[in-house]
C-alpha cells in the first residue's frame, strides 16, 4: 500500500496538490486539498477490468470553475437551510442564500472550495490522506471558529472510508458530508443501476425541498427501496429523479448500513455504511452538458449517496440537533466497500 503527492496546481495563491491512493488489490483513489474532492476512483468489475466509478473532471481548473459539487467535502452545513437563517440562545444568524432564498451546502464558497491542509498517513493495512482547515467566525455567516479534520482512508478490505472531526470554541451548526456521483458502470446513465435503502421512512418537503418536519414512511410509495429496484424503471415510472433524505433505520451497532447499489454489467456492488442518521440520495436530475475527465455527462450520469443529518435541522427541533458546543467533539465515519 502506498501514497504519493503531485503538485497538481495553484488557487489562492496557494499550491494545490493531487494524492494518490492504492491498495494491495488494485485500487487506485485520487484526492486532491482543494475542496477535498475525490476526482477519481478506480474499481474492477467481475472480470478484472478497472474503471473510475466517479464523476469529475482530470484537472484542477474546470473544478475551480464551478461544477455541481462533483466528489466535494460539504460545510459547514450540507443539504437546505431555511432562509439560510437559525437561531442560537434567541440570537438569529444570517447565512448566505446561494440556492435563491435558502442556504445550500455551506454557501457560496463554502468547504467545497478552499485549500485544506493535508497529512500522508502510511500503515500495514491501509493508506490515509488528513485534510485539516479553519473555519473562521463569520464565514458565510455561521458563529464560532470551527476546526475540522477530514481523513480519507483506502484499506485491503476495498473500503474507502471518510472520518469527520469538528471542534468549535462557540455554540453552532455542524453537518458534514462527501459529495461524490458515483457511476458503477464507469460510463452512460445509471439506469441500469439497482438500489437498496435501509430506510423505513423520509424526510417530507415542499415544493423548495425544505423539510416540512414530518417523517412520512415510505411503504406504498416510489421512495420504497427497502428491497432491492431498477433505478431506470422507477425513475421513467415516476417520471422525475430523486432528490430525497432517507432516515436511516437504527440497529444495535454504531455504524449501519445505509445503502447497497449493484450495477449488474460491471458486477460491481457498493456498500454504504456510516454513523449519520440520514442518507440524502440524488440521481444527477440536471447535470446537463457537462464536461468531464470520460466524456459529457448528462441527466442521470451518476448517483449521490450523501451520509448526513436532516436538512434544515437548526430549524427542526424533532429532528436529531445539528448543534455543536465548545466542549464537545463532532464525530462521524461513513465508509463505501467495494465487491464483485
Amino acid at each position: 500500500m502506498k501514497i504519493i503527492e503531485q503538485l497538481w496546481g495553484k488557487t489562492d495563491e496557494k499550491n494545490v496538490f493531487l494524492y494518490t491512493l492504492f491498495n494491495a488489490n488494485g485500487l487506485v483513489a485520487k484526492i486532491t486539498n482543494y475542496g477535498g474532492i475525490l476526482t477519481s476512483l478506480l474499481i474492477p468489475d467481475k472480470e478484472g477490468t478497472f474503471e473510475d466509478v466517479v464523476i469529475g473532471f482530470d484537472n484542477l481548473d474546470d473544478y475551480v470553475a464551478g461544477h455541481p459539487n462533483f466528489g466535494v467535502i460539504v460545510g459547514r452545513f450540507a443539504n437546505r437551510i431555511a432562509y439560510g437563517r437559525f437561531t442560537i440562545d434567541e440570537q438569529e444568524y444570517q447565512l448566505a442564500c446561494n440556492l435563491g432564498e435558502h442556504h445550500l451546502h455551506g454557501g457560496n464558497k463554502g468547504f467545497a472550495s478552499v485549500v485544506w491542509d493535508s497529512e500522508m498517513i502510511e500503515g500495514k493495512d491501509s493508506v490515509a490522506l488528513r485534510l485539516t482547515y479553519l473555519s473562521k467566525d463569520g464565514e458565510e455567516g455561521y458563529p464560532a471558529n470551527l476546526r475540522v479534520s477530514v481523513t480519507y482512508r483506502l484499506n485491503n478490505q476495498n473500503e474507502l472510508s471518510i472520518s469527520y472531526q469538528a471542534q468549535s470554541d462557540a455554540k453552532t451548526h455542524v453537518n458534514l458530508t462527501q459529495h461524490s456521483y458515483f457511476n458503477l458502470a464507469g460510463k452512460g446513465d445509471i439506469f441500469g443501476h439497482s438500489l437498496k435503502l435501509n430506510a423505513d421512512r423520509y424526510t417530507s418537503t415542499y415544493f423548495d425541498l425544505i423539510p416540512t418536519g414530518i417523517l412520512e414512511n415510505v411503504a406504498g410509495t416510489e421512495l420504497d427501496f427497502r428491497v432491492s429496484s431498477n433505478l431506470g424503471a422507477r425513475i421513467k415510472s415516476w417520471k422525475r429523479g430523486y432528490d430525497h433524505n432517507f432516515v436511516i433505520n437504527k440497529g444495535e451497532k454504531t455504524t449501519q448500513l445505509a445503502a447497497e447499489v449493484y450495477e449488474p454489467v460491471s458486477g460491481r456492488m457498493m456498500e454504504v455504511w456510516t454513523t449519520q442518521p440520514a442518507v440524502q440520495f440524488y440521481t444527477a436530475n440536471f447535470e446537463q452538458g457537462i464536461e468531464g475527465k470520460q466524456t459529457m455527462y448528462t441527466g442521470y450520469c451518476g448517483f449521490c449517496l450523501e451520509c448526513q443529518h436532516f436538512p434544515d435541522s437548526p430549524n427542526q427541533p424533532n429532528f436529531p440537533s445539528t448543534l455543536l458546543y465548545p466542549d464537545q467533539i463532532y464525530q462521524h465515519q461513513s465508509i463505501y466497500k467495494f465487491s464483485c
